[in-house]
């Protein structure tokens, strides 16, 4: 892990579903974070373009064969990306340009073959020299996300060496499934980027579950999302209608450290970039001394492990 690594976290929401907004959006977070001296930045999931989180408060949206729901899922398609594409493209980049590591969650489609019609809730990892070092399709969308989203696989289960160290990542509640919590442990992760539609209290108790459990860094990005960002066709109950503008989520991005240890407290309802920058890299050792879940806390004589990662 590098020395007195300075990473921004993306807490300012997207320009939901708009891809070229949002990326513009992007190119712009990611020059500032540049200029402030960041070696990496973390934005939220799939903050290209936009979490659904309509899904949990527009009452009409799960009706069988509802107009303004399909209009919304094809919009929300029509600014999805491909991996590879014109979008990630850009991103690798924005990376190469400011020697930059770039993560971020994205809606990602797949226009021919196997998929094509699916939304996948994915994950990026860029690193520096603009090279996609790892591509994670979320394993199992969270109750109301199955109306979107295809089931994900384990090809991206896995950490990656980039010029900041040893990146490992999840979306959202894959962080509470014990065997991709395991998968990611015994890759060797360093540091961790736990991407959330926003980071509550339960969890924060995962994300730092995750860091004592894992003895890495984990990195917690949470984002904002006002009533004003839901889809036009979707109608908004009362108590989000009075004031279009009022928060629906309200970032809470944190950090914990290998020993548990709160080193940012969670950050809540600002629109901004947050800096944190890790000096003392040493921790990750001194904390697998008592307890390594991948190492000499394992009992591979009682336990068997093994994980299938051949992309769907």
């Amino acid at each position: 892990m590098k020395q007195d690594l300075k990473v921004a976290i993306v807490q300012a929401g997207p320009a939901y579903l708009d891809l070229e907004r949002c990326l513009a959006k992007m190119t712009e977070l990611v020059h500032t974070a540049a200029s402030s001296g960041a070696e990496m930045i973390v934005f939220g999931e799939t903050w290209l373009s936009g979490y659904p989180a309509w899904l949990d408060h527009c009452p009409d949206y799960a009706r069988w064969d509802h107009e303004p729901t399909k209009t919304v899922f094809a919009r929300m398609y029509q600014n999805s990306i491909t991996v590879p594409g014109p979008a990630t493209e850009h991103i690798a980049a924005l990376a190469r340009q400011h020697r930059m590591v770039i993560c971020t969650g994205i809606n990602e489609v797949v226009h021919r073959g196997a998929g094509n019609g699916t939304i996948y809730n994915a994950l990026l990892i860029f690193d520096a020299d603009g090279s996609l070092r790892n591509h994670h399709r979320k394993l199992m969308p969270t109750y109301t996300e199955k109306l979107l989203y295809g089931l994900g696989d384990g090809h991206g289960l896995q950490a990656v060496d980039t010029v900041a160290g040893r990146l490992g990542s999840l979306i959202c509640w894959e962080h509470w499934m014990p065997l991709t919590r395991q998968t990611l442990h015994r890759s060797g992760e360093e540091i961790h980027l736990a991407l959330w539609p926003q980071v509550h209290e339960m969890l924060q108790v995962a994300s730092r579950h995750y860091a004592f459990e894992g003895r890495c860094y984990v990195i917690a990005v949470g984002q904002l999302m006002r009533a004003a960002d839901f889809p036009a066709e979707l109608a908004l109950p009362e108590h989000l209608s009075a004031d279009p503008q009022q928060l629906v989520l309200h970032g809470g991005s944190c950090i914990y450290g290998p020993n548990g240890a709160e080193l940012l407290s969670p950050q809540w309802d600002g629109d901004e970039l947050l800096y944190y920058t890790f000096s003392d890299t040493d921790r990750i050792l001194k904390e697998r001394m008592t307890l390594d879940t991948s190492g000499h806390y394992q009992r591979p004589d009682i336990f068997q492990f093994d994980w299938n990662k051949d992309r769907r």
